[in-house]
């Protein structure tokens, strides 16, 4: 089977490693005869996975004693609607910061709840940028600000974050959680849906702050409540099992290569790999973002025209680069280097948009 370099932007690349002790623990998980698919969610085997899980993303992202972490479902999409349900109370406004689609979209579920104001947005230069910290709005009834901290269409990026003591930052961080160092004291709320750094899709983390769970819920149903996930430590209902098994041994895998620290010196050698390929092409390639807030997961660029992304796309896809097409949204060309993908499929990228260039 001929080599594949998967840049999809998600579902995305998982290590090789992880999928190799699936398979092996497939048919016969913990020598209890079954698959950790067909094991009861109330059984010692189970809950040690899930209980592990839970302690490594502690460990891993330092996260401190006043925060809960939530192993749920329905991705980063039902957070934009049970953030606000949670929190968006009659007086208060949602303040959300505008930097791609998936701000917009949590932006609009929001809308449906409450009153809602947009502090700070990127959209007149086509989300090339981040808003500058200074520029923020804020109100004094603001409910929370929300942040999308990496934008997979536009492939850009927050390098630093607000820092605002009023009310609490919320970051969906979906696309770039466990790819490098992170306050998480900074936060009130952390999302992210699992399948571009965590594990395969089918559970979203939610690191909530412990006070925030003392909202008033009485009018919100009971699964949207994060006070009924933390009571039941996420085994309110039937969680999506092999996905967090998965989670789990993403989550040893990236204790094995020397913790977050190594995965974010690693990314950042990875996305200089193919944002140099784009610099030092005399503008045959052209990057979407502006430099200052490019994004080391999502790389996104044009050539110089239409048939040239299409001929690009063809010849990369017949020597197995796997998902460069850009969102198709916005069309072009788009590499995801997230934390399982090599450094030497980014070095193969490289290699060849050189080459390409050179023979166009």
């Amino acid at each position: 089977m001929k080599a594949v370099y998967n840049f999809n932007a998600g579902p995305s690349a998982l290590p090789k490693e992880v999928l190799e002790r699936a398979q092996q623990e497939l048919t016969n998980f913990s020598n209890t005869g079954m698959s950790v698919m067909e094991l009861s969610h109330r059984s010692k085997e189970y809950e040690s996975v899930h209980q592990e899980a839970i302690d490594h993303l502690k460990e891993l992202l330092n996260i401190p004693d006043n925060y809960q972490i939530l192993l749920l479902q329905g991705g980063a999409s039902l957070q934009f609607a049970m953030i606000p349900l949670q929190l968006l109370i009659k007086g208060k406004i949602g303040n959300y910061i505008l930097t791609g689609s998936w701000s917009e979209k949590a932006l609009k579920e929001a809308k449906l709840i409450g009153e809602t104001f947009i502090g700070g947005s990127a959209k007149e230069n086509q989300y090339r940028s981040i808003p500058d910290l200074q520029s923020l709005q804020y109100n004094e009834t603001d409910a929370y600000v929300h942040i999308t901290s990496n934008n997979t269409i536009f492939g850009t990026q927050w390098h630093k974050f607000p820092t605002i003591t009023h009310a609490p930052l919320i970051a969906d961080m979906s696309s770039d959680i466990l790819s490098r160092s992170l306050n998480v004291n900074q936060f009130g709320i952390i999302y992210a849906g699992a399948q571009k750094n965590l594990g395969p899709s089918g559970v979203t983390v939610a690191i909530v702050r412990e006070d925030l769970l003392e909202a008033d819920v009485s009018h919100v149903p009971t699964m949207l409540q994060y006070k009924t996930h933390a009571s039941s430590n996420s085994l309110y209902n039937t969680p999506p099992s092999f996905s967090i098994y998965m989670l789990n041994q993403v989550l040893r895998w990236v204790k094995e290569q020397g913790g977050v620290e190594t995965i974010e010196n690693r990314n950042e050698a990875k996305a200089k790999l193919i944002y140099d390929a784009i610099d030092e092409s005399n503008g045959f390639y052209r990057g979407h973002a502006e430099e200052e807030a490019r994004s080391n997961m999502n790389i996104t660029f044009n050539l110089p025209s239409e048939e040239d992304n299409k001929a690009f796309l063809a010849e990369a896809k017949e020597l197995g680069f796997v998902g460069l097409n850009g969102h198709r949204s916005v069309g072009g060309c788009r590499a995801s280097a997230y934390n399982a993908v090599p450094v030497e499929a980014c070095e193969k990228l490289r290699d060849f948009m050189k080459a390409f260039q050179r023979k166009s």
